[in-house]
């Protein structure tokens, strides 16, 4: 098979959550277990770092990956889903799975494929795991899917875990309050195996902090270690971060870092803290990572591993920016940013996916915006007509659109050279206008 067959088949062939939903999820590992045994358990042969979490965990897993790449080590990274090209998924040293890779391990492993007909995630992690350990990575960081304790990525023994936060989402799966999403994220805690919690909070820390207990894991709060005082942008979008570490006990204050990030959503500071906290446990355990690796790295995560989707600026005059954020608690750390931002109007270009809460996630977007809803190219994508009726009866201001393209056109010919566009709600509604931009 070539490529594009090859992608043809794992995309139609083997159940795909993004696209399809709930038949695509497995509630158990036994197909992720035979499939590590049948490659002879390639995740064993690398160090790995694993992380999970309801926001943020694509973004951390992309500055870890861009620290430990600059520190030297050969640096394999797994994160889902992709928004342009299956090949995102899959990188070492930011560098995409060759398409000739993908083709070759489908078209060698098509009779295990068959007998086990695992779901299109757990064909990809095994996939990852085996080309890291094909060309000898040292660490890799492993972003999970949705959940944690019944992940496809959940057989590794890392050397660090990371849980970013918990809020609601997904929890047809997951459960409905935080308390039971921590559990189920919190399946990814091990024994003797260092923990670092991103954001304080009650309830959902005191359970991972419980359950780190039970498992003799190392448990460090990122947000009760630093705090950040000041951010500012500068010309070129990168965000220069003012951080100290976090001692109220202390009879004065303790130094004050500057840190610069390429990625600008506001959103990452609570990510940098994490990032920092991880590097300083990694440190603590003996890896070689010097405190300019870490600046260099956090300042070049784009460039390093190729992440975008996030806080995006894909044009001006009228400026137009993207954000992958999908579930209230990032939804509603977007439309923070974007109230910050002076313009005449604000343009919407919004689209979701079925099974999210209306309800909850139509309250928090501005009454002031022109929207123009749009389904995404997936079929989990919600129908624009039904949200844009739902919007209208919760007081927005807008029509539907039949994809992204035509939303996106339309907003750009009613906006004038001061007015703002923003387009989200969904990873796939950002996908779509990525592509539509390339």
């Amino acid at each position: 098979m070539n490529y594009q067959d090859t992608i043809h088949f794992l995309f139609n062939s083997l159940p795909m959550y993004q696209r399809v939903g709930k038949a695509a999820y497995k509630e158990n590992l036994d197909n992720s277990l035979r499939l590590d045994e049948y490659f002879r358990h390639p995740h064993r042969s690398f160090a790995t770092i694993h992380v999970a979490g309801t926001n943020g965990k694509g973004s951390v897993s992309h500055m870890l990956a861009s620290v430990l790449q600059q520190s030297g080590l050969k640096t394999g990274l797994y994160t889902s889903p992709h928004l342009l090209d299956f090949r995102e998924r899959i990188r070492i040293d930011g560098a995409p799975i060759p398409k000739s890779e993908v083709s070759a391990f489908v078209g060698s492993h098509h009779a295990i494929i068959n007998e086990l007909t695992p779901s299109f995630f757990e064909m990809t992690v095994a996939m990852a795991f085996d080309h890291f350990k094909r060309h000898k990575v040292d660490v890799a960081v492993i972003e999970t899917g949705m959940g944690g304790r019944l992940d496809s990525t959940n057989i590794i023994a890392p050397v660090l875990s990371i849980i970013t936060n918990i809020s609601l989402d997904h929890t047809e799966f997951l459960g409905s309050d935080p308390a039971s999403i921590a559990r189920e994220k919190g399946g990814i805690i091990k024994k003797d195996v260092p923990l670092i919690i991103g954001r304080a909070g009650s309830p959902a820390e005191e359970v991972l902090l419980s359950m780190a207990a039970r498992l003799n894991s190392r448990a460090i709060t990122a947000g009760r270690i630093y705090e950040s005082l000041f951010h500012t942008l500068d010309a070129k979008g990168s965000m220069h971060l003012s951080i100290r570490k976090s001692n109220p006990d202390a009879t004065e204050l303790p130094p004050t870092q500057t840190f610069v990030c390429d990625l600008s959503g506001n959103y990452q500071i609570e990510n940098i803290l994490t990032v920092l906290t991880a590097i300083g446990e990694l440190q603590r355990l003996g890896w070689q990572i010097s405190s300019s690796d870490l600046r260099e790295g956090l300042a070049q995560v784009k460039k390093n591993t190729g992440i975008q989707g996030r806080w995006q600026t894909i044009g001006h005059n009228p400026r137009s920016i993207c954000d992958t954020a999908h579930n209230g608690d990032g939804i509603a750390a977007v439309i923070r940013q974007i109230e910050q931002i002076p313009r005449k109007r604000l343009h919407m270009v919004w689209g979701m996916v079925s099974d999210k809460d209306l309800d909850a996630i139509l309250p928090l977007l501005p009454a002031d915006a022109l929207y123009y809803f749009t389904p995404s190219s997936v079929p989990r994508s919600m129908d624009a007509e039904f949200l844009c009726l739902r919007a209208v009866e919760k007081g927005l201001k807008g029509r539907a659109w039949t994809g992204v393209k035509e939303a996106y056109l339309e907003a750009q010919k009613a906006a004038g050279p001061d007015d703002l566009i923003f387009t989200g709600g969904s990873t796939f509604v950002v996908a779509d206008l990525l592509e539509m931009k390339k």
